[in-house]
């Protein structure tokens, strides 16, 4: 039996490579386009088309969304698990250990404010909140570490994770409104996984306490816990017993003040119905109350010409 070589010249296929033609066959096998696809998702046309060439890793809410809409039953699903999309990334050194407790924790408990958790972000919103800060092609490192420790969270059986955010995530713009709708979008939908729930807790809860840092609680898999939280590039650990017990109940506090699962995702819809905006809607007006308005409006303008005064009868004295 001969050997099969590989032709020259020719570079050996990745494994992103590979699930890039494999979806692009089925996409082909359901007659859409790319930007058919897009729309379904929804996400801009070369989204689909550097993940159909290997350039880009697909985030597991597209691959379901792909799965449903291309009738693969879930094969796309599947191979995306299997697949190792980062075997070679860099942290940050003071942000390492936090990483290595990732890869094994058996249960992470996350407080957040001002942005969204890394473990949560999509990768438009994490580019665009290291763009801020750092170049082109420290933000693509950057990105595609931060990335690689969702994997094993939004994947079938990942670890629980318990997420609370504070309103301001939501405020926060980062980037663009329409990278806040898809972002709220991906939380709306990871949060209906069995392993993850997502609370939100508003600023008219005033009553709520919150810690003046974002924090996770982490357990790995022999039991230890240990408190994380962060500063300016440097992180925290803690496994001191009276402070884990105090960060313990400030936690369950926390989501016993937010709102329940199920109105966070009514929050996120109606965010993601705005196109990202957060906030109440703008009232509307009936119809009676624009013309109610309209008439106040016209008796309030003003005159073109001066006002003369006319003479009014005097009323008749009566007879005494």
């Amino acid at each position: 039996m001969s050997r099969r070589t590989t032709a020259p010249n020719v570079e050996a296929a990745t494994t992103a490579d590979v699930f890039g033609e494999v979806l692009r066959y089925f996409r082909e096998e359901a007659s859409l386009t790319q930007k058919a696809l897009a729309e379904h998702i929804p996400c801009d046309r070369s989204q689909v088309a550097r993940v159909e060439s290997g350039d880009r890793v697909p985030h597991d809410t597209f691959v379901k969304t792909c799965d449903r809409v291309l009738g693969t039953n879930g094969a796309l699903m599947r191979l995306w698990v299997r697949i190792d999309w980062y075997p070679e990334v860099e942290h940050p050194d003071w942000f390492r250990r936090r990483a290595e407790m990732d890869e094994v924790a058996v249960a992470v408990l996350e407080y957040q404010q001002q942005t969204m958790p890394g473990l949560l972000q999509t990768e438009e919103y994490a580019t665009a909140q290291f763009g801020q800060v750092s170049g082109p092609d420290e933000v693509a490192d950057r990105v595609m570490a931060r990335m690689s420790r969702q994997q094993r969270f939004l994947s079938p059986g990942g670890p629980l994770y318990l997420v609370v955010l504070d309103e301001s995530c939501l405020r926060n713009i980062m980037g663009s409104p329409a990278i806040m709708a898809r972002q709220v979008a991906h939380l709306r939908a990871v949060g209906a996984q069995p392993n993850i729930r997502i609370q939100v807790i508003p600023g008219s809860h005033t009553e709520a306490v919150l810690p003046n840092t974002s924090m996770s609680l982490i357990t790995l898999p022999d039991g230890q816990e240990w408190v994380y939280s962060e500063s300016l590039d440097r992180g925290h650990f803690s496994n001191a017993p009276d402070v884990l017990a105090q960060h313990k109940q400030t936690y369950d506090l926390l989501r016993a003040d937010a709102l329940s699962a199920r109105e966070t995702a009514a929050l996120f819809d109606a965010v993601i119905e705005r196109n990202g905006h957060y906030g109440p809607a703008e009232p509307q007006r009936s119809v009676l109350g624009e013309e109610q308005l309209q008439r106040k409006q016209r008796r309030q303008l003003p005159r073109t010409r001066p006002r003369v005064p006319r003479p009014r009868p005097r009323p008749r004295q009566q007879d005494r």
